[in-house]
């Protein structure tokens, strides 16, 4: 007969793995990918590094949960900023001061998740990320167009680019010395006018 689990071991191990990941995060946080190793995770952890590796096969798929804890957040609350906004451009507006501000808030970790170089297997855990975050500001373009507040275009590929876009100009800023006051109201005037938004409507 195969061994089963008891309801109590395994709330003890899903709470271990929680722990674990918890402080993958906060490594990630600090360290950035590089950084990050099993041993390193582990002694946050404050367990073996055979502990971690009976959770995690390896650094690739540690760093691979860590974007769909992180990442999965991130997306969540930037949608949740766009759907609270009325018009399209306060959409657009909060769903960029969200994206770029809640990132430079924690430089290093934004950077690991949007440029650092990693392991294949955690490039396409972005990608699928970098889809969802335009997914958001899709809606609003198209809400938009539809309402003639911008001008006609293809939400799809307009979203896409604009998310390339601030997360392109979010890597010089995070890796440097980020200034939001500097760098989140222009990122929010070049996205509104790369939508087709003039100054007078915006």
């Amino acid at each position: 007969m195969p061994y089963r689990r008891s309801p109590a071991v395994q709330a003890r191990l899903d709470e271990q793995e929680r722990e674990i990941l918890r402080s993958a995060i906060q490594v990630l946080a600090e360290q950035g990918y590089q950084g990050l190793s099993i041993a390193v995770v582990a002694a946050s952890a404050g367990v073996a590094a055979g502990t971690v590796y009976k959770h995690f096969t390896n650094k690739a798929e540690l760093v691979t949960a860590i974007f769909r804890e992180v990442v999965g957040r991130e997306v969540a609350a930037v949608a949740a900023a766009a759907h609270a906004s009325g018009s399209a451009v306060e959409q657009v507006t909060a769903a960029v001061e969200t994206f770029a501000g809640r990132a430079m808030k924690n430089p290093t970790l934004a950077y690991a998740l949007l440029a650092e170089p990693v392991d294949p297997e955690v490039d396409a855990e972005r990608l699928i990320f970098r889809k969802a975050f335009a997914r958001t500001f899709e809606g609003a373009v198209a809400a938009g167009v539809e309402a003639g507040t911008l001008p006609p275009q293809n939400a799809q590929l307009s979203a896409a680019a604009l998310v390339g876009a601030v997360a392109e100009v979010l890597i010089g800023p995070l890796a440097s010395d980020p200034h939001p006051e500097i760098v989140l109201p222009e990122l929010v005037a070049f996205s509104l006018r790369a939508l087709g938004v003039s100054r007078a409507d915006a």
